[in-house]
């Protein structure tokens, strides 16, 4: 990772937070939407799959100062994938693939979930 990639990792006013799924449809774009207003932090979503209606990206992962994934299995996947890179942190929000885009309860677990793991670990 280049000097210039990891300034803007740390001296960014806000972080910036990419959320994860497997196709980018449901999990991590209701989480994009909930929390795209948000002032603590810029929001990005990506899913692992070549169908993902956005693909994760090397530049995703360089623009990321944090990075939530649903499963377990997500997390491996871009360890295994991006390897050559140094990844920003990942956190499993363990959310299995079983809700609609914006379900209330989605729309609950991701806030709560992803608001106690910003506040209590990184103090955002």
């Amino acid at each position: 990772m280049t000097t210039d990639v990891l300034k803007k990792r740390i001296m960014t006013n806000k972080p910036n937070i990419l959320v994860v799924c497997g196709r980018n449809k449901k999990r991590s774009r209701t989480a994009e939407y909930i929390f795209k207003n948000d002032s603590r932090f810029n929001i990005r979503s990506a899913g692992l799959s070549p169908k993902s209606e956005r693909k994760l990206s090397e530049n995703d992962l360089n623009w990321a100062g944090l990075v939530f994934v649903m499963e377990h299995g997500h997390k491996a996947r871009i360890q295994g994938l991006y390897r050559h890179l140094q990844l920003p942190p990942i956190e499993v929000l363990h959310i299995e693939d079983n809700y609609e885009f914006l379900d209330d309860e989605l729309v609950d677990l991701l806030t709560e979930r992803m608001n106690n793991t910003l506040q209590i670990v990184y103090k955002v």
